[in-house]
Protein backbone atom coordinates (compact mmCIF):
# COMPACT_ATOMS: atom_id res chain seq x y z
CA UNK A 1 0.00 0.00 0.00
CA UNK A 2 2.95 2.31 0.30
CA UNK A 3 4.51 2.96 -3.06
CA UNK A 4 4.16 5.18 -6.13
CA UNK A 5 2.00 7.49 -4.04
CA UNK A 6 4.91 9.92 -4.10
CA UNK A 7 4.46 10.46 -7.83
CA UNK A 8 0.70 10.66 -7.51
CA UNK A 9 0.96 13.07 -4.60
CA UNK A 10 3.34 15.29 -6.55
CA UNK A 11 0.71 15.64 -9.26
CA UNK A 12 -1.95 16.45 -6.68
CA UNK A 13 0.19 19.03 -4.91
CA UNK A 14 1.54 21.09 -7.79
CA UNK A 15 -0.72 23.96 -6.73
CA UNK A 16 -0.42 23.60 -2.96
CA UNK A 17 0.26 27.29 -2.52
CA UNK A 18 -3.21 27.96 -3.81
CA UNK A 19 -6.55 27.07 -2.32
CA UNK A 20 -7.64 23.42 -2.12
CA UNK A 21 -10.86 24.22 -3.96
CA UNK A 22 -9.55 26.49 -6.71
CA UNK A 23 -11.92 24.90 -9.24
CA UNK A 24 -15.22 25.78 -7.58
CA UNK A 25 -18.08 25.59 -10.08
CA UNK A 26 -20.23 28.38 -11.44
CA UNK A 27 -23.99 28.18 -11.86
CA UNK A 28 -26.33 29.50 -14.55
CA UNK A 29 -30.10 29.21 -14.19
CA UNK A 30 -32.50 30.19 -16.97
CA UNK A 31 -36.13 30.18 -15.87
CA UNK A 32 -38.76 30.58 -18.58
CA UNK A 33 -41.42 33.15 -17.66
CA UNK A 34 -43.14 33.50 -21.05
CA UNK A 35 -42.79 31.75 -24.40
CA UNK A 36 -39.52 33.52 -25.28
CA UNK A 37 -38.71 35.35 -22.02
CA UNK A 38 -36.40 34.18 -19.23
CA UNK A 39 -35.15 35.21 -15.81
CA UNK A 40 -31.38 34.76 -15.65
CA UNK A 41 -29.45 33.95 -12.47
CA UNK A 42 -25.67 33.81 -12.92
CA UNK A 43 -23.40 32.87 -9.98
CA UNK A 44 -19.60 32.61 -10.07
CA UNK A 45 -16.99 31.94 -7.35
CA UNK A 46 -15.43 34.91 -5.57
CA UNK A 47 -12.29 35.35 -3.52
CA UNK A 48 -8.67 34.46 -4.23
CA UNK A 49 -7.85 33.38 -7.78
CA UNK A 50 -11.56 33.43 -8.69
CA UNK A 51 -11.57 37.25 -8.53
CA UNK A 52 -9.19 37.38 -11.50
CA UNK A 53 -11.45 35.22 -13.70
CA UNK A 54 -13.79 36.98 -16.13
CA UNK A 55 -16.64 34.90 -17.49
CA UNK A 56 -19.34 36.29 -19.77
CA UNK A 57 -22.54 34.77 -21.14
CA UNK A 58 -23.10 34.68 -24.91
CA UNK A 59 -26.79 34.21 -25.71
CA UNK A 60 -28.19 33.83 -29.24
CA UNK A 61 -28.02 37.10 -31.20
CA UNK A 62 -31.78 37.63 -31.08
CA UNK A 63 -31.81 37.74 -27.24
CA UNK A 64 -31.85 41.13 -25.48
CA UNK A 65 -31.92 42.31 -21.89
CA UNK A 66 -35.41 43.33 -20.80
CA UNK A 67 -34.48 44.47 -17.28
CA UNK A 68 -31.61 46.12 -15.48
CA UNK A 69 -28.84 43.89 -14.20
CA UNK A 70 -28.74 43.46 -10.44
CA UNK A 71 -25.44 42.16 -9.07
CA UNK A 72 -24.01 41.47 -5.64
CA UNK A 73 -21.97 39.13 -3.51
CA UNK A 74 -23.18 36.31 -1.30
CA UNK A 75 -20.44 34.76 0.82
CA UNK A 76 -17.86 33.20 -1.49
CA UNK A 77 -19.82 33.86 -4.66
CA UNK A 78 -20.77 36.74 -6.94
CA UNK A 79 -24.20 36.78 -8.54
CA UNK A 80 -26.11 38.65 -11.21
CA UNK A 81 -29.84 38.70 -11.96
CA UNK A 82 -31.58 40.01 -15.08
CA UNK A 83 -34.29 39.16 -17.56
CA UNK A 84 -33.91 38.54 -21.28
CA UNK A 85 -36.27 38.25 -24.22
CA UNK A 86 -35.58 36.25 -27.39
CA UNK A 87 -37.39 35.99 -30.71
CA UNK A 88 -37.71 32.21 -30.25
CA UNK A 89 -37.46 29.99 -27.14
CA UNK A 90 -34.05 28.71 -26.02
CA UNK A 91 -35.14 25.06 -26.25
CA UNK A 92 -33.18 23.57 -29.14
CA UNK A 93 -30.65 26.41 -29.07
CA UNK A 94 -27.40 27.13 -27.19
CA UNK A 95 -25.65 29.45 -24.72
CA UNK A 96 -21.87 29.85 -24.45
CA UNK A 97 -19.73 30.84 -21.44
CA UNK A 98 -16.87 32.93 -22.80
CA UNK A 99 -13.58 32.80 -20.92
CA UNK A 100 -14.20 29.35 -19.47
CA UNK A 101 -11.38 27.90 -21.57
CA UNK A 102 -8.84 29.83 -19.48
CA UNK A 103 -9.98 28.29 -16.18
CA UNK A 104 -10.20 24.94 -14.39
CA UNK A 105 -13.84 25.65 -13.65
CA UNK A 106 -17.05 23.83 -14.46
CA UNK A 107 -20.42 25.51 -14.96
CA UNK A 108 -23.73 23.88 -14.14
CA UNK A 109 -26.37 25.19 -16.55
CA UNK A 110 -30.05 24.68 -15.78
CA UNK A 111 -32.89 25.57 -18.14
CA UNK A 112 -36.34 25.37 -16.57
CA UNK A 113 -39.34 25.60 -18.86
CA UNK A 114 -42.57 27.31 -17.85
CA UNK A 115 -44.21 23.90 -17.39
CA UNK A 116 -41.69 23.04 -14.67
CA UNK A 117 -39.68 20.54 -16.72
CA UNK A 118 -35.95 21.25 -16.51
CA UNK A 119 -32.74 20.11 -18.11
CA UNK A 120 -29.25 20.40 -16.62
CA UNK A 121 -25.87 20.42 -18.34
CA UNK A 122 -22.28 20.68 -17.14
CA UNK A 123 -19.85 22.85 -19.08
CA UNK A 124 -16.06 22.61 -18.83
CA UNK A 125 -13.05 24.44 -20.25
CA UNK A 126 -13.12 21.96 -23.14
CA UNK A 127 -16.86 22.34 -23.73
CA UNK A 128 -18.06 25.91 -23.24
CA UNK A 129 -21.41 25.73 -25.02
CA UNK A 130 -24.65 24.40 -23.56
CA UNK A 131 -26.83 22.94 -26.29
CA UNK A 132 -30.40 22.57 -25.08
CA UNK A 133 -32.71 19.89 -26.36
CA UNK A 134 -36.32 20.36 -27.41
CA UNK A 135 -37.46 18.04 -24.62
CA UNK A 136 -35.95 17.40 -21.18
CA UNK A 137 -35.94 14.55 -18.68
CA UNK A 138 -34.55 13.65 -15.28
CA UNK A 139 -31.64 11.98 -17.08
CA UNK A 140 -30.00 15.36 -17.62
CA UNK A 141 -30.10 16.01 -13.86
CA UNK A 142 -28.60 12.58 -13.16
CA UNK A 143 -25.76 13.12 -15.63
CA UNK A 144 -25.00 16.68 -14.52
CA UNK A 145 -24.85 16.03 -10.78
CA UNK A 146 -22.96 12.75 -11.18
CA UNK A 147 -20.25 14.55 -13.16
CA UNK A 148 -20.13 17.39 -10.63
CA UNK A 149 -19.73 14.93 -7.74
CA UNK A 150 -16.97 12.95 -9.44
CA UNK A 151 -15.07 16.06 -10.48
CA UNK A 152 -15.45 17.64 -7.05
CA UNK A 153 -13.61 14.77 -5.36
CA UNK A 154 -10.90 14.74 -8.05
CA UNK A 155 -10.29 18.48 -7.81
CA UNK A 156 -10.77 18.62 -4.05
CA UNK A 157 -7.12 18.16 -3.18
CA UNK A 158 -7.66 18.19 0.57
CA UNK A 159 -10.21 15.36 0.36
CA UNK A 160 -7.86 13.32 -1.80
CA UNK A 161 -4.98 13.94 0.59
CA UNK A 162 -7.04 12.54 3.45
CA UNK A 163 -7.94 9.46 1.42
CA UNK A 164 -4.26 9.14 0.57
CA UNK A 165 -3.26 9.18 4.25
CA UNK A 166 -5.90 6.51 4.92
CA UNK A 167 -4.32 4.35 2.22
CA UNK A 168 -0.92 4.79 3.85
CA UNK A 169 -2.35 3.71 7.21
CA UNK A 170 -4.12 0.67 5.77
CA UNK A 171 -2.31 -2.61 6.37
CA UNK A 172 -4.04 -5.16 4.19
CA UNK A 173 -7.27 -5.31 2.24
CA UNK A 174 -9.58 -5.76 5.22
CA UNK A 175 -8.36 -2.64 6.98
CA UNK A 176 -8.41 -0.67 3.73
CA UNK A 177 -12.01 -1.73 3.10
CA UNK A 178 -13.04 -0.83 6.67
CA UNK A 179 -11.42 2.60 6.48
CA UNK A 180 -12.88 3.56 3.10
CA UNK A 181 -16.33 2.20 4.01
CA UNK A 182 -16.42 4.13 7.31
CA UNK A 183 -15.28 7.32 5.61
CA UNK A 184 -17.84 6.90 2.80
CA UNK A 185 -20.80 6.19 5.09
CA UNK A 186 -19.94 9.12 7.34
CA UNK A 187 -19.56 11.78 4.67
CA UNK A 188 -22.70 10.50 2.91
CA UNK A 189 -24.67 11.10 6.13
CA UNK A 190 -23.54 14.68 6.69
CA UNK A 191 -23.68 15.55 2.99
CA UNK A 192 -27.33 14.52 2.93
CA UNK A 193 -28.27 16.19 6.21
CA UNK A 194 -26.62 19.49 5.33
CA UNK A 195 -27.89 19.57 1.75
CA UNK A 196 -31.47 18.96 2.90
CA UNK A 197 -31.18 21.72 5.51
CA UNK A 198 -31.39 19.31 8.48
CA UNK A 199 -27.94 20.25 9.82
CA UNK A 200 -26.02 23.50 9.51
CA UNK A 201 -22.34 24.02 10.25
CA UNK A 202 -20.30 27.15 9.32
CA UNK A 203 -18.14 26.43 6.30
CA UNK A 204 -14.89 28.13 7.32
CA UNK A 205 -14.35 26.17 10.58
CA UNK A 206 -15.20 22.94 8.76
CA UNK A 207 -12.54 23.61 6.13
CA UNK A 208 -9.98 24.26 8.88
CA UNK A 209 -10.89 21.01 10.65
CA UNK A 210 -10.66 19.07 7.38
CA UNK A 211 -7.07 20.25 7.06
CA UNK A 212 -6.47 19.25 10.69
CA UNK A 213 -7.81 15.76 9.98
CA UNK A 214 -5.08 15.32 7.35
CA UNK A 215 -2.43 16.53 9.82
CA UNK A 216 -3.55 14.04 12.49
CA UNK A 217 -3.72 11.15 10.04
CA UNK A 218 -0.27 12.02 8.68
CA UNK A 219 1.16 12.28 12.22
CA UNK A 220 -0.01 8.74 12.85
CA UNK A 221 1.26 7.55 9.48
CA UNK A 222 4.86 8.63 10.01
CA UNK A 223 5.18 6.39 13.06
CA UNK A 224 6.53 2.86 12.62
CA UNK A 225 3.69 0.34 12.68
CA UNK A 226 4.84 -1.17 15.99
CA UNK A 227 4.73 2.24 17.72
CA UNK A 228 1.15 3.07 16.79
CA UNK A 229 -0.92 2.82 19.97
CA UNK A 230 -3.49 5.58 19.49
CA UNK A 231 -7.18 5.11 18.72
CA UNK A 232 -6.36 5.56 15.04
CA UNK A 233 -4.10 2.50 15.25
CA UNK A 234 -6.45 0.38 17.40
CA UNK A 235 -9.71 1.26 15.65
CA UNK A 236 -8.88 3.31 12.54
CA UNK A 237 -12.38 2.94 11.12
CA UNK A 238 -13.78 4.90 14.10
CA UNK A 239 -11.48 7.84 13.36
CA UNK A 240 -12.16 7.57 9.63
CA UNK A 241 -15.88 7.73 10.37
CA UNK A 242 -15.50 10.78 12.63
CA UNK A 243 -13.38 12.64 10.10
CA UNK A 244 -15.75 11.54 7.33
CA UNK A 245 -18.53 13.48 9.05
CA UNK A 246 -16.42 16.62 8.68
CA UNK A 247 -15.62 15.97 5.04
CA UNK A 248 -19.31 15.45 4.33
CA UNK A 249 -20.01 18.99 5.49
CA UNK A 250 -17.24 20.11 3.16
CA UNK A 251 -18.91 18.34 0.22
CA UNK A 252 -22.22 19.92 1.21
CA UNK A 253 -20.60 23.37 1.15
CA UNK A 254 -19.50 22.82 -2.43
CA UNK A 255 -22.95 21.56 -3.40
CA UNK A 256 -24.55 24.58 -1.72
CA UNK A 257 -22.57 26.87 -4.04
CA UNK A 258 -24.33 25.19 -6.96
CA UNK A 259 -27.73 24.55 -5.45
CA UNK A 260 -30.18 21.69 -5.83
CA UNK A 261 -33.04 21.88 -8.34
CA UNK A 262 -36.28 22.07 -6.36
CA UNK A 263 -38.03 19.69 -8.74
CA UNK A 264 -35.34 16.99 -8.35
CA UNK A 265 -33.79 17.57 -4.93
CA UNK A 266 -33.39 13.94 -3.87
CA UNK A 267 -32.36 12.74 -7.33
CA UNK A 268 -29.66 15.39 -7.74
CA UNK A 269 -28.38 14.86 -4.18
CA UNK A 270 -28.26 11.09 -4.69
CA UNK A 271 -26.28 11.28 -7.90
CA UNK A 272 -23.94 13.99 -6.64
CA UNK A 273 -23.08 11.63 -3.78
CA UNK A 274 -22.75 8.67 -6.17
CA UNK A 275 -20.43 10.79 -8.30
CA UNK A 276 -18.30 11.59 -5.24
CA UNK A 277 -18.10 7.88 -4.41
CA UNK A 278 -17.24 6.95 -8.00
CA UNK A 279 -14.46 9.51 -8.07
CA UNK A 280 -13.15 8.29 -4.73
CA UNK A 281 -13.20 4.64 -5.81
CA UNK A 282 -11.41 5.52 -9.04
CA UNK A 283 -8.71 7.37 -7.08
CA UNK A 284 -8.25 4.47 -4.64
CA UNK A 285 -8.11 1.98 -7.52
CA UNK A 286 -5.46 4.03 -9.35
CA UNK A 287 -3.30 4.33 -6.23
CA UNK A 288 -3.60 0.66 -5.27
CA UNK A 289 -2.87 -0.62 -8.78
CA UNK A 290 0.06 1.71 -9.31
CA UNK A 291 1.56 1.06 -5.88
CA UNK A 292 1.26 -2.70 -6.31
CA UNK A 293 3.14 -2.55 -9.60
CA UNK A 294 5.91 -0.35 -8.21
CA UNK A 295 6.23 -2.42 -5.04
CA UNK A 296 6.94 -5.49 -7.11
CA UNK A 297 9.45 -3.63 -9.23
CA UNK A 298 11.30 -1.69 -6.50
CA UNK A 299 10.68 -3.75 -3.36
CA UNK A 300 9.01 -3.11 0.00
CA UNK A 301 11.97 -1.18 1.40
CA UNK A 302 11.61 1.51 -1.22
CA UNK A 303 7.85 1.45 -0.72
CA UNK A 304 8.25 2.29 2.97
CA UNK A 305 10.60 5.19 2.21
CA UNK A 306 8.17 6.58 -0.34
CA UNK A 307 5.25 6.15 2.07
CA UNK A 308 6.97 8.12 4.83
CA UNK A 309 8.05 10.85 2.41
CA UNK A 310 4.51 11.27 1.10
CA UNK A 311 3.13 11.33 4.63
CA UNK A 312 5.50 14.12 5.63
CA UNK A 313 4.61 16.13 2.52
CA UNK A 314 0.85 15.66 3.02
CA UNK A 315 1.05 16.57 6.70
CA UNK A 316 3.15 19.68 6.05
CA UNK A 317 0.82 20.98 3.38
CA UNK A 318 -2.25 20.27 5.50
CA UNK A 319 -0.66 22.08 8.43
CA UNK A 320 -0.20 25.14 6.23
CA UNK A 321 -3.86 24.92 5.16
CA UNK A 322 -4.95 24.58 8.79
CA UNK A 323 -3.18 27.75 9.89
CA UNK A 324 -4.31 29.62 6.77
CA UNK A 325 -7.95 28.63 7.24
CA UNK A 326 -7.89 29.21 10.98
CA UNK A 327 -6.57 32.73 10.39
CA UNK A 328 -9.41 33.30 7.92
CA UNK A 329 -11.92 32.25 10.58
CA UNK A 330 -10.45 34.57 13.19
CA UNK A 331 -10.16 37.73 11.09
Amino acid sequence: MKALVLALAAILLLDVGARAHESRPAYLELRQTEESAYDVFWKTPAGGIADTIELTLAFPQDCRDTSARVSGRDGAARFERRSIGCETPLAGRSVTVEGLQSTQMNVLVRLQASDGIAQSLVLSPAERTAVFTETASSLSVVQAYFVLGAEHIWFGIDHLLFVLTLLLLADGWRRLLALITAFTVAHSITLSLASLGLATVPGAPVEALIALSIVLAAAEGIKPAEERTSLMARAPWVVAFAFGLLHGFGFAGALAEIGLPQSDVLLSLLFFNIGVEAGQIAFVACVVCATTILSRLAGQGFAQIVGRAVTYVAGSIAAFWFFERTAAVLV
